[in-house]
């Protein structure tokens, strides 16, 4: 096999790698590639040309280590990631790692956004042996899949108190040959402890309002008050605890919670960890200041943060978190959105051989695009000097908004905005000209959830048709090219391809989007099918103890039938899933999911007490459960629809956990029971207002419905 390319970007290198006919080409790839060529997954392909002589994750490979004898190097990473980048230029690209990892081991690779059973199995792993975790994850197995060794990055020679992978390999081959039984020792104890950890899930939280205090408590302990975030470097957006904060702030009555989620949304917005000049957000920020950020776009942050900068506007009223929401959600229609309707996973850190240099700009070439006057209107606010802020160059970042900072200087601020707004687009423009990182064009059915959920929420809010249709379009594409005939979600789809079980996040996720378009265009079609996959949930991946596995009862057990139950960078399937059961129930009178969402959330928040922020989206979940709960009817007259000016005030009011509906002049479009009896008075349009299981007498003007909200 030949060596890889790296001076071809990684999009260059998997578009050619895609197009190759491989239906000439032997099992094992031939002499120019290995057996990942066969994979659609970008990640996989990535290393289709290198040394190593890897094998997908299959039967294939572990049945050829019992035959040879040979342990499994297991390394798991996704196309986006920069570290994976970087061990494999240093170590899968180089032929002396690949004769040492191919004379003594079967190489396995696996991409973790296809197969988050695998990784999850191994991740707890590698955090148990290690105490951290992260990507690349590498791995030592017995052919039976049994973990005896567990790492992150590795560099090919020892470095900076790191064992090099060289070094590394040679050891553990050596004690593969001549102390086999400390090593499947090590793996017996691994089992053990995943088998605790699993029974573990047996406690019993509370589903009172002790578990939001406690984790108000904690928010107001980590939280930064210069910089906004929680804890030190790095920090991520986490946007889960963002939404919970503005809930504890109104449930509460804690100005304090509502002021830490805002201040954090706009140091956010305003740091070098947003796109300044094409929108999105990257996927965490390095300091403690939000500037320097690791450079990748991922699908899910931009539709959480896109969330929770909508909960910000309702919240806070903000034509700032308006703003934000839709430079989030128009990055995703410029550069994810596929033309089938789903979108991509995300965006590389790296291109042209080095990370950020895609977003990052010296001071002289800001001059020479926008000449001398707006350069420096810009360069001042954006804080762009000839010293740089990374690596000798700038990353654009606002130290405020547009606002203060004319306020600051003396002058309008739409004058300012307007200048600067130029300047954007100039620079813009020019940057569209550089070499673009490495897109992962492969479409996850749970992460385009998430994006449905965003792209509906802020389209009813907003009143902008373009998101509504873009949510629309995904929805219809997961139905059509990623449900198999009998119902059964897929995982993955790319070119074409659809294939791997659903796992539980793909269903809790998908349903999370599809209950956020009914709320949006009240099509009765997608509250059915939110409700046949909270079904279909409940039949593939209940544990019977009141909990869910990750993988369905179809799929395949890695180590054990894993369960999440903490949030990461993604909430916990199984808290969006207690927060689908919980509106399905109202929405369709089924307490009995009611009832299963309670369990669920017993059990997600039995260790809340240890670390709260990591319980962000069970106890969002808790304080619907708690209620009270709000319903919201609408009803047309005869000859007279609802007036628009009702849903936009009502949807202009942060009022989480309500259900808001609009009754249809056809009967058969009303499929839920809140519709029952609920007519229109005097053939005038109506709103029906139902709180805690009461509904209050019908009213039929604006001002009449506003009053009763605020009563």
């Amino acid at each position: 096999m030949t060596q890889s390319n790296t001076d071809k970007s990684s999009s260059d290198l998997v578009e050619r790698l895609s197009q190759v006919d491989t239906r000439q080409l032997p099992a094992d790839g031939g002499p120019k590639f290995n057996r990942l060529i066969f994979e659609p997954s970008p990640y996989l392909l990535q290393h289709a040309e290198n040394p190593v002589d890897w094998h997908p994750w299959g039967e294939a490979a572990f049945n050829l280590a019992r035959q040879q004898d040979k342990p499994i190097f297991l390394s798991i990473g996704y196309s986006t990631c920069h570290w994976c980048h970087v061990m494999a230029h240093e170590s899968f690209e180089d032929t002396e790692v690949a004769a040492v990892i191919n004379r003594d081991f079967i190489p396995v690779k696996v991409d973790r956004e296809e197969r988050p059973d695998i990784d999850n199995s191994y991740m707890s792993v590698c955090q148990m042996m290690t105490g951290s975790g992260g990507w690349p994850l590498t791995l030592v197995l017995t052919p039976d899949k049994k973990p005896f060794f567990a790492a992150t990055y590795l560099p090919k020679d020892p470095r900076q108190g790191m064992m090099g992978l060289i070094q590394l390999l040679e050891k553990i081959t050596e004690l593969w040959g001549s102390q086999r039984e400390k090593l499947l020792q090590t793996g017996r104890q691994v089992d053990d402890a995943l088998l605790r950890l699993d029974q573990s899930a047996s406690a019993q939280g509370q589903l009172t309002e002790q578990p939001l205090r406690q984790a108000l408590a904690a928010y107001t302990e980590l939280f930064d008050p210069q910089h906004g975030g929680f804890g030190g470097a790095p920090k991520f957006p986490t946007p889960h605890n963002i939404s919970l904060l503005l809930r504890l702030g109104r449930r509460l009555d804690s100005p304090k919670a509502t002021a830490m989620a805002l201040k954090t949304l706009q140091a956010l917005r305003l740091g070098g960890i947003f796109d300044q000049l094409g929108g999105g957000i990257h996927r965490y920020s390095v300091d403690v200041q939000w500037l320097v950020p690791h450079f990748e776009k991922m699908l899910y942050d931009q539709a959480l943060v896109a969330l929770a900068a909508c909960d910000g506007w309702q919240a806070s009223g903000d034509g700032f978190y308006r703003q934000m929401t839709e430079e989030l959600l128009d990055y995703l229609l410029r550069d994810l959105s596929g033309p089938a309707g789903g979108f991509y996973c995300g965006e590389d850190a790296d291109s042209e051989g080095a990370e950020g240099i895609f977003y990052v700009w010296s001071e002289e070439e800001i001059h020479q695009i926008l000449g001398k006057e707006l350069a420096t209107i810009f360069c001042r606010s954006y804080g762009i000097t000839a010293e740089g802020n990374f690596e000798e160059r700038n990353i654009p970042f606002l130290q405020q908004d547009v606002s203060s900072l004319a306020a600051r200087v003396g002058t309008d601020p739409q004058e300012l905005a307007e200048f600067l707004e130029t300047a954007r687009q100039q620079l813009f423009a020019a940057r569209e000209l550089r070499p673009r990182p490495h897109r992962d064009d492969k479409v996850l059915t749970s992460w385009n959830g998430l994006a449905i959920a965003a792209m509906a929420r802020a389209g009813a809010l907003f009143e902008q048709p373009r998101y509504l249709q873009a949510a629309r379009r995904a929805a219809d594409f997961i139905c059509k090219d990623l449900r198999r005939a009998d119902g059964r979600l897929l995982r993955r789809w790319r070119r074409g391809q659809a294939a791997i079980p659903g796992f539980l996040d793909d269903y809790a996720f998908f349903c999370w989007g599809l209950l956020e378009l009914y709320q949006a265009n009240f099509n009765p079609k997608d509250l059915q099918l939110a409700m046949e996959l909270v079904e279909a949930a409940e039949e593939l991946f209940a544990d019977g103890l009141g909990g869910y596995y990750d993988s369905g009862r179809d799929g395949e057990t890695v180590l054990m039938r894993s369960r999440s139950r903490q949030d990461g960078a993604l909430p916990t399937a199984g808290a969006v899933l207690a927060r689908c059961q919980l509106q399905l129930a109202r929405l369709c009178d089924r307490p009995e999911l009611a009832e299963r969402a309670e369990q669920l959330l017993k059990g997600q928040l039995a260790a809340v007490a240890n670390h709260p922020p990591a319980f962000a989206q069970a106890l969002i979940a808790l304080d619907e459960l708690l209620g009270p709960p709000l319903e919201i009817v609408l009803v047309p007259g005869p000859g007279a629809a609802v007036p628009e000016e009702w849903l936009r005030q009502l949807r202009q009011r942060f009022l989480p956990g309500s259900l808001l509906l609009l009754a249809s002049a056809d009967p058969s479009d009303n499929p839920s029971p809140l519709f029952a009896g609920k007519v229109a008075l005097k053939d005038a349009p109506t709103a029906y207002l139902c709180r805690n299981r009461s509904c209050l007498a019908p009213v039929t003007s604006s001002e009449e419905l506003l009053a009763l909200l605020d009563g």
